[in-house]
């Protein structure tokens, strides 16, 4: 989808960014992007679950294991995924290059890549775009570094929200890229898609380490684990989460009085972030939720909402705003939810269109294809079986899609 994007200043108190051209892209644009806290923030990350971890990913889980990361430094044009120990040694290098000029420990720089998999990343030029980037930290280079991060994104995607904790002004804001390879599973790890999904979210506000690991668990569930473009998860997804306590407030933790202020922001801007990458999904031209209610239990629920989310004849049917239920109907027959069929109710927005078990789209097919040609659309499915609900964000699946990733090669 075509979504115009109004681009305003973002400053965080205490963060500085860059972004700059290296030569990774052929296409010259910024490849290179740093996150800069000026003093050691409180961190908390997820990553992908594939099993195929790209090496900036394995490096990321290593250094979140102290809590605390001062830097993030981020390449597009390429994943340094499936790479080898030759991509190991990049990763590692492209952090001890902006620790050097930082003048601060190694350890305290997370890596992300994002582009195609399987390619060496050119070493020379990514020293050299981190250490133009180091060089150009500005407390107003966030755009500079959003576009230094983005592959296949059609426009930018960006968020910020001001709140008061403990009387003062605390800033929250979040950067994000993705439009294919897009169905995050993320998980926070414990210590110890040729295109991609990332996401960077800066704070000032003071917030201890268990208090915003549990904050990033909270509003991941809601957002970016709900979305889902083509059902491939990426060998890179990250998110960062950086605190830098900048604003002098008295530390928020678990049990505080605002600290659902502070998961209330950074959920408000994950969802929003999240919905802005399927809405950028390649080719799409729909934005689909997919709500499942009245499952057995929660797992159910999630069963049928993924099955509905990913299926191509779904997706396709939403492209063609097709009203016809039995695309959907199959996938959750197939997904391993249990429930009678003969009890399933279902609603495109507020139409119903399956009432027990029975399609009722030849007696409303022109209000139903109505309700399905809209840009955004709400599916809902009851199954009748309990009270647990799942949701899923999908898009649909296009023409375009095909033809971009059948010629894609970053």
């Amino acid at each position: 989808m075509k979504v115009p994007v109004e681009i305003e200043p973002v400053r965080v108190p205490g963060f500085r960014f860059a972004g700059v051209r290296a030569g990774i892209k052929a296409s010259k644009k910024r490849d290179v992007a740093v996150i800069h806290s000026e003093v050691p923030a409180v961190a908390a990350a997820a990553f992908t679950t594939n099993r195929v971890k790209a090496a900036p990913v394995r490096l990321g889980i290593e250094r979140i294991g102290s809590g605390r990361l001062q830097t993030i430094v981020v390449n597009s044009g390429n994943a340094n995924a499936y790479t080898g120990r030759d991509g190991m040694k990049v990763a590692r290098h492209m952090c001890a290059v902006a620790a050097g000029e930082l003048g601060i420990a190694a350890n305290l720089v997370i890596p992300s890549s994002t582009g195609r998999i399987g390619v060496q990343l050119p070493p020379d030029r990514v020293e050299r775009g981190v250490r133009a980037a180091c060089r150009e930290l500005s407390a107003d280079g966030f755009h500079d570094a959003l576009e230094g991060i983005m592959t296949t994104d059609a426009f930018p995607k960006f968020g910020v929200e001001t709140i008061v904790l403990d009387g003062r002004p605390i800033v929250v804001a979040g950067m994000a890229k993705g439009a294919g390879m897009i169905a995050p599973r993320l998980r926070r790890q414990k210590a110890g898609k040729h295109a991609t999904m990332l996401a960077y979210f800066m704070t000032d506000a003071a917030i201890a380490g268990a208090a915003l690991r549990r904050a990033l668990d909270v509003a991941l569930a809601d957002s970016f684990n709900t979305i889902i473009v083509d059902g491939d998860t990426s060998t890179n997804d990250t998110v960062v989460l950086l605190a830098n306590g900048v604003a002098g407030n008295r530390p928020v933790t678990v049990r505080s009085a605002e600290f659902a202020d502070m998961c209330g922001a950074i959920g408000r801007l994950m969802t929003q972030l999240g919905r802005a990458i399927v809405k950028d999904g390649e080719g799409a031209t729909k934005v689909v939720d997919v709500r499942v209610r009245g499952a057995r239990n929660v797992r159910d629920a999630e069963l049928a909402a993924e099955a509905i989310a990913r299926s191509p004849l779904c997706k396709t049917a939403f492209f063609g705003s097709d009203p016809n239920m039995g695309r959907v109907i199959c996938a959750i027959g197939y997904s391993g939810a249990k429930f009678n069929p003969d009890k399933i109710d279902v609603f495109i927005d507020d139409l119903q269109i399956v009432r027990r078990g029975e399609e009722l789209t030849g007696t409303i097919e022109k209000q139903a294809h109505g309700k399905m040609s809209a840009d955004e659309l709400t599916l809902t499915i009851d199954l009748r079986a309990g009270s647990a609900v799942a949701h899923r964000v999908t898009s649909d699946l296009s023409l375009e899609y095909v033809q971009f990733n059948s010629a894609y090669t970053t």
